[in-house]
């Protein structure tokens, strides 16, 4: 798709202002990323101690925080378009904070499970509003790499999550008697402190978003057209702040007056929703999230021992780290299509290869590298792209609502994709489960051929008029 000079943005006369808003802003994927992968390396230890032994209770404990998840989304639009970007993100630390003591502090599963809950309210808060802000705040040309920042904060998380369970954790001597396990410092103690160690950056956070701008979108929506220009003055300059502002309240004017679910129904924006829920799903059912979650009983499958599976859950993150460096230098160049269908495209072969790896009882070494291989891909694509696009393709008057509902759909997705695992894993197998995911990442690529369109170096306001109607 052609980019017409009018349609792209006029340099940040202010960058580093621009990267101080937007690293903060991205401290809620930071948050989303710890709070979501730190139950990974605990896993083991507070099964033991709450003597978990059901599949079915297991998957609720790990799946428990997507509950919160789809609870935070369904009303963060709501609340971003009634209070503001920054209020609701502020919103999002506080729980963040509470999930922290309150898991670490729990005693019973029913406890465990509520404060679990309200960490995933954090995170379906953060996940939509983090990106959406740093979408309204960055000039279209450099807007794919600092919605991307986002995705990097999120895989840091991940990383650190990962990198504090294993300082934590103490090393389990190999064939340690299941009573030995149990009081073990790990099972006593060490989960306790895994969780509690999310309320430093939440702590942080809370802090630090309160020294962000709001909006100028936001402020420009609800007629504060002076605190608007003011934040878009020092990201851009005068000029910049005008011609964005002139562009704003063109669109507005175009629209037509419609309560929010009217406008999500509206003809001509649904084709642009089915695109947005149908990313949103394909980024949790191409399979990855199973690989973090379920890391453990993954690479016990393969043949690691508890240490080795620690560590390997390290390499985990620090490929998924790499490879997202990687990203933000090929998101605006390369473009959002064609990394959405390199990433479909390459796990599906790569899902296939490790279905076969488990079919021919080959062990060890082999699965990590397909798996790792499998990481890779995702961090460069599927990860930060469908991010990117959710943040940018629909029109100002219901962006928040769209993406918010969006990110219902996505942690709809993942609660079933979670919950659904271990059953999976039991009537299909590890080889079966992951060709079931070639299929869909298959279907994936299928569907973004035909339908996802490159937005890469267009402005907000010239996309939603691009994206109306029959130029989806």
């Amino acid at each position: 798709m052609q980019v017409s000079a009018e349609a792209i943005e006029p340099s940040v006369a202010n960058p580093l202002y621009l990267w101080l808003i937007c690293l903060v802003a991205a401290l809620g994927g930071l948050l989303f990323g710890y709070d979501w992968v730190v139950i990974g390396g605990a896993k083991l230890f507070y099964e033991t101690y709450f003597s978990v032994h059901d599949p079915v209770m297991s998957g609720w404990l790990m799946s428990s925080a997507l509950v919160g998840c789809m609870a935070g989304a369904m009303p963060a639009g709501w609340l971003a378009d009634r209070f503001g970007r920054r209020p609701t993100l502020m919103l999002a630390a506080v729980l963040f904070v509470a999930c922290a003591i309150g898991t670490a502090l729990a005693n019973d599963v029913t406890v465990f499970a509520i404060f679990r809950i309200l960490g995933g309210i954090g995170i379906g808060l953060a996940s939509g509003l983090s990106p959406l802000y740093i979408a309204e705040v960055s000039p279209a040309r450099n807007r794919g790499l600092f919605v991307a920042i986002n995705q990097l904060t999120i895989v840091v998380g991940v990383l650190l999550a990962q990198l504090v369970n294993m300082w934590i954790a103490r090393s389990v001597p190999a064939g340690l008697s299941a009573q030995a396990l149990m009081h073990s410092w790990n099972v006593q103690e060490g989960w306790r402190w895994m969780f509690a160690s999310e309320g430093v950056p939440a702590a942080l956070f809370l802090a630090l978003v309160l020294a962000i701008p709001e909006s100028p979108r936001w402020l420009s929506k609800v007629g504060r057209d002076e605190a608007a220009q003011s934040v878009l003055e020092r990201i851009g300059g005068a000029t910049y702040a005008r011609e964005i502002l002139a562009a704003i309240h063109h669109n507005s004017r175009t629209e037509h007056e419609a309560t929010p679910l009217r406008a999500l129904l509206a003809k001509k924006v649904r084709p642009v929703i089915v695109i947005g829920i149908v990313l949103a799903v394909f980024q949790q059912w191409c399979g990855i999230n199973v690989i973090f979650n379920y890391a453990q009983d993954i690479f016990a499958s393969a043949g690691f021992d508890i240490n080795d599976t620690l560590k390997s859950i390290v390499a985990t993150g620090s490929v998924n780290l790499v490879f997202t460096l990687l990203a933000l230098r090929l998101v605006d160049s390369w473009g959002r299509r064609k990394l959405m269908l390199l990433g479909a495209g390459a796990l599906t072969l790569i899902y296939l290869l490790i279905g076969c790896t488990y079919a021919m009882h080959i062990q060890g070494m082999p699965v990590l590298i397909l798996v790792l291989a499998a990481i890779a891909v995702y961090a460069t694509t599927l990860a930060p792209v469908t991010w990117v696009l959710l943040s940018e393709i629909f029109p100002e008057h219901i962006r928040a609502q769209a993406v918010a509902l969006c990110v219902l759909a996505l942690w709809i997705a993942c609660f079933v994709l979670t919950y659904s695992f271990p059953w999976l894993n039991a009537h299909l197998g590890p080889a079966g489960s992951f060709w079931f995911y070639g299929v869909i990442c298959a279907a994936g690529f299928i569907f973004t051929l035909l339908r996802v369109p490159e937005t890469s170096g267009v402005s907000l306001e010239a996309l939603e008029s691009r994206l109306s109607g029959e130029h989806v």
